[in-house]
């Protein structure tokens, strides 16, 4: 499918902002809007390198704004992509609102403009938090039922039901993307790899929920982004696609690895109580995605933890504009 205006909403956040960079990378043609709320999470610095390039305009907005949204739609896009979210499952368990305003009622108003605008392609970036826990020696599907525990994973799975609803009735072209854990430059760092990167290289303790065998698998921001262009541009209307980095780790091997990288103690390692609702153990089955488009992750877990902490250690400016809180000015 050919794509020359596109989108992105949630643009200045971690996997969004990180796409963003990978479209115009690649694709010379292609016009970028970028439709941001600005919350904590988002961060103009992400994208700062790329402010000048005339194919990328900035919107700050929210996506339950429906005057925005549908002003902006008048654009006449050939694609979205929702990377618009909240996302930190703590904060879903203090507070569940915002999650359901943004990830719930968000996704609705922008499936209402898709329609009103005859948009070709919606693509909702989802999560495999939706499967819930799942049981070692197997791997979730595509078509498996939905099992989220935590609110913010119940929130992801509405919005993912919502699409589904909307392909069935209205045959609005939506597809859903279902990715592991992602991790790479520019996360913010209430996240478990850039706190523990953070924490580390400031000899601070780095507290792990309960026994730390909690199992993970670890994609790196990149090629999850060159999975969700395939499915932007290849994949099937109404299809969801798992993506996954063949990485399942638990959070205390995954720990002692940054350590090692670092080249600090493990004795800066402390067990914290779990948290409500803890899934044990994440896993996805992404021979869908890997026979259909023929994609496959290109970066090894090793090189991946390596090139993001090298990230960290070089961009001291950006971890420091976070604690002072002023990466916002000028938005």
């Amino acid at each position: 499918m050919e794509i020359r205006k596109l989108l992105v909403t949630g643009g200045l956040g971690f996997i969004g902002s990180n796409f963003i960079r990978f479209q115009l990378a690649n694709y010379a043609d292609v016009e970028i809007w970028n439709l941001d709320k600005l919350t904590y999470a988002a961060n103009p610095m992400n994208l700062r390198d790329i402010e000048g390039d005339e194919r990328y305009h900035f919107v700050k907005g929210d996506i339950c704004d429906i005057e925005l949204v549908n002003e902006l739609f008048r654009e006449g896009f050939d694609a979205v992509v929702n990377f618009a979210a909240e996302s930190h499952v703590d904060r879903s368990i203090i507070s569940a609102e915002p999650f359901i305003k943004s990830n719930v009622l968000g996704v609705q108003v922008l499936l209402d403009a898709v329609r009103k605008y005859n948009v070709p392609r919606f693509v909702q970036i989802s999560t495999d938090e939706v499967y819930g826990s799942v049981e070692p020696g197997r791997s979730s599907r595509e078509e498996d039922n939905l099992l989220p525990n935590s609110p913010y994973a119940a929130s992801k799975a509405s919005a993912d039901l919502l699409c589904r609803a909307c392909f069935v009735t209205h045959k609005t072209p939506v597809l859903i993307t279902r990715s592991s854990n992602n991790y790479g430059p520019c996360q913010f760092p209430e996240k478990l790899i850039p706190l523990m990167i953070t924490r580390a290289l400031s000899d601070e303790p780095l507290p792990i929920y309960g026994d730390g065998m909690n199992v993970r698998d670890w994609l790196y921001v990149e090629d999850n982004c060159s999975a969700i262009d395939a499915v932007l541009r290849r994949g099937m209307d109404g299809e969801i696609y798992n993506i996954g980095g063949g990485n399942e780790l638990t959070n205390i091997e995954l720990v002692k690895t940054l350590l090692k990288v670092l080249g600090k103690p493990e004795s800066l390692i402390t067990f914290v109580p779990d948290r409500p609702g803890h899934d044990r153990r994440y896993s996805l089955n992404c021979e869908k995605i890997k026979t259909k488009l023929l994609w496959k992750p290109q970066v090894s877990f090793e090189e991946g933890i390596r090139k993001t902490v090298k990230w960290y250690v070089d961009n001291t400016e950006w971890l420091e504009a976070i604690k002072l809180g002023n990466y916002q000015a000028g938005y």
